[in-house]
């Protein structure tokens, strides 16, 4: 299945439309996304007996499948593609930064770039459905509602300069979008081998599989949940893979005027014009 937040309402997603799910359900189930995630089984379990009227699934309606997440965090150098590029070792744990939720962005529309040094990283993200904390790794997917593509957007000049501050570099509005939807596990072959890609100005710059991860995801929320108690609607970004604008020489950050397309098989496509700040 595939969950939405169209205008703020959950919506499941279907080839010829969306279906509201207050609506579709008669009221068993609120509009309320957080709600959905919360009951995702069920809803998954229900979805095929449900009908109703379709609406159109309109770009600019879309917003971030989890609307109110209490944490994001990301991962840092949890590829090894990437590490390689950057010429770093590879962590022992995984490097965990937040990601403030006021960055918090749309799967489609407008980003702002923040100053000339804004780099782009396509990543997996991770929507928690359920109170998680010192889960074993061979239960963790018991943990997730589903997954969606994300862009971990980073101004490098803040987030490598004086002091190192990653949290604040990678939380300008709008340098967390993730979407369109949430694809719950059932729509994966594997979920832990998934292609994830994007492109600038119809370029492709990042084009790996899953399976390149240093901590794949069952091992990345069990380390992260032996510490943090992760909460219904939370969000992982889990790391980006080779490709990054830094990793060239010169490095090569986003301009105003191009448009950033990111997108995952079995979940679907944002995209992102870049504009000036």
């Amino acid at each position: 299945m595939r969950l939405a937040n169209l205008d703020g309402r959950s919506t499941i997603v279907l080839p010829e439309g969306g279906l509201d799910v207050a609506h579709a359900t008669d009221g068993a189930f609120s509009s309320d996304p957080l709600e959905a995630i919360e009951r995702i089984d069920e809803l998954v379990a229900l979805a095929p007996s449900l009908d109703g009227p379709l609406q159109m699934l309109t770009q600019g309606l879309l917003r971030a499948p989890s609307p109110r997440p209490a944490q994001m965090m990301a991962i840092g150098m949890n590829f090894h593609s990437h590490a390689a590029e950057m010429g770093l070792e590879v962590s022992k744990i995984p490097a965990v930064f937040t990601k403030f939720r006021s960055a918090l962005g749309r799967p489609f529309g407008e980003i702002v770039l923040a100053s000339e040094t804004v780099d782009y990283e396509v990543e997996l993200v991770v929507i928690i459905k359920k109170h998680t904390f010192k889960v074993a790794a061979e239960n963790a997917w018991d943990h997730v509602a589903g997954l969606c593509v994300g862009q971990d957007l980073s101004d490098r000049a803040v987030q490598m300069g004086a002091g190192r501050q990653f949290s604040l570099g990678k939380s300008y509005p709008g340098f967390a979008p993730f979407g369109p939807w949430i694809s719950t596990l059932d729509e994966f072959a594997d979920p832990n081998d998934v292609r994830i890609a994007c492109s600038v100005d119809g370029v492709t710059v990042q084009d790996a599989r899953t399976t390149d991860m240093v901590f794949p995801i069952p091992e990345a929320l069990a380390q992260i949940s032996a510490v943090i108690e992760l909460y219904p609607g939370d969000v992982l970004y889990t790391g980006s893979p080779a490709g990054a604008g830094q990793g060239h020489t010169p490095p090569r950050y986003l301009q105003p005027g191009q448009e950033l397309v990111t997108w995952a098989e079995s979940i679907g496509e944002m995209s992102h014009q870049l504009v000036s700040g």
